[in-house]
């Protein structure tokens, strides 16, 4: 994980009306690194990805993605989107296509795959989240945790640089939510680099590099899970690590 960044954030700030979401937020990810971000409800993970995202618009700073700044609009912005995985709470996929055409659009409409390359690589990503069975079926007939699976593999996809994960469990009933974290940290283990918003501490000790803890807007504390789940250096983390830890 040496070498430049491959996601850079530097002084960026946000706000929605008077509402300052981000502030101030340095932030640098490096190539397979796995960064997880924490914080309780309201301090600005989910805006944090959204931004990396371009899907919102910062007030001031700069974020590079590969050395390069975010682009405004058009085809580069799209090319960017392409770049950067993004996986929500819900699942966002298409109910009227089936899983296998839900995965080989984007390669097909964004990268200009052909549409023989993009099935072959659908149906070995799907293989790969453990869904191969099902390309044929229509996304209201799989679960939940089916349906993050495909999701997972749609962004995959795009052969994206960065994957993005905001808060990929938190719809899920509790035994599903094991499935897609374990497709999650199967992308850890091959090298792909990932920003992760998630309440699951398990999946943070054991997946992460780098744990980034939030607390209104701003970037209290960062470190390595070893050393912030079990000495946190803030007050305000171990406070927040005291409620989490004890349910």
């Amino acid at each position: 994980m040496s070498g430049t960044p491959l996601v850079v954030m530097s002084g960026v700030n946000k706000s929605f009306g008077h509402n300052h979401v981000l502030r101030d937020i340095d932030l640098g990810v490096a190539r397979s690194e796995v960064v997880v971000v924490l914080g309780p409800s309201g301090s600005g993970k989910s805006t944090l990805c959204r931004c990396i995202n371009r899907l919102e618009r910062i007030d001031s700073g700069s974020i590079l993605i590969d050395g390069q700044p975010l682009p405004e609009e058009g085809r580069e912005l799209a090319r960017l989107r392409a770049d950067v995985g993004m996986v929500f709470q819900q699942f966002n996929l298409f109910p009227h296509k089936t899983v296998l055409q839900n995965v080989t659009m984007g390669p097909m409409h964004t990268r200009g795959l052909a549409k023989a390359a993009a099935i072959t690589q659908a149906r070995e990503l799907l293989e790969r989240v453990g869904i191969a069975d099902k390309a044929d079926e229509y996304p209201a007939r799989l679960s939940g945790g089916q349906q993050q699976r495909v999701a997972i593999a749609r962004a995959l996809a795009m052969n994206p640089k960065v994957m993005m994960f905001d808060e990929p469990t938190s719809a899920l009933d509790p035994e599903m939510i094991t499935e897609v974290l374990d497709v999650m940290r199967g992308l850890a283990t091959a090298g792909t680099t990932m920003i992760v918003v998630t309440h699951e501490m398990g999946f943070a000790r054991s997946a992460a590099n780098q744990v980034v803890f939030m607390d209104e807007g701003r970037i209290v504390e960062t470190g390595a899970p070893a050393e912030f789940f079990v000495r946190p250096r803030t007050e305000r983390a171990a406070e927040f690590l005291s409620k989490i830890l004890a349910h």
